[in-house]
């Protein structure tokens, strides 16, 4: 399984057209780890998971309490219905920004493309909050062919959500929602 997972992941760094030595630097590993990673077929957990996050892949976890099932890329929800809709709307209506909250539903690409596309309004983002979560949730998303990339495949349509957003935080502030 550990090869299969070099090997995904090396495709992924080859694709950037990066080296060995720019892979394990980007990861804040050692080249020497890297290459003995791969001759002796064993590994820590967070130096798999650094080589993963270094080339755009995220590493799920095992407890199912915590695991977020995603598509073939790694890097958006295997599913999106209206339900996962409304919890990202809840979460974005309550201003919360803790990552952990967001990692919780679904891969650290999706949330923080979500943030990063939050962080674009003023209305929505007047004190950049969304832009260090999104920064914090996956470096690099705010770069310009990152957030392309997020637009363009993400389950999340702007043109929906943001007007759905938008209605439910007038709602939630008008004097007739905090009478009752």
């Amino acid at each position: 399984m550990l090869q299969d997972l070099l090997q995904t992941m090396t495709t992924r760094v080859r694709e950037r057209g990066w080296t060995d030595r720019q892979w394990a630097f980007t990861a804040k590993i050692r080249p020497e780890t890297l290459s003995r990673v791969r001759h002796r077929g064993s590994c820590d957990v967070a130096t798999l998971d650094a080589l993963a996050q270094a080339c755009g892949l995220e590493l799920m976890t095992r407890d199912p309490a915590v695991a977020v099932a995603t598509d073939a890329s790694g890097l958006f929800p295997g599913q999106f219905d209206r339900a996962l809709e409304e919890r990202l709307l809840g979460l974005c209506v309550s201003g919360d920004v803790d990552p952990a909250h967001w990692r919780a539903l679904g891969p650290s690409f999706f949330v923080a493309g979500l943030a990063a596309m939050l962080s674009c309004f003023d209305d929505l983002d007047p004190d950049d909050r969304y832009a260090k979560l999104a920064e914090i949730l996956h470096p690099g998303v705010l770069a310009v062919f990152a957030f392309r990339v997020w637009l363009q495949r993400s389950p999340v349509k702007a043109n929906r959500f943001l007007p759905m957003l938008r209605k439910l935080r007038a709602n939630a502030r008008s004097p007739s929602s905090l009478a009752s």
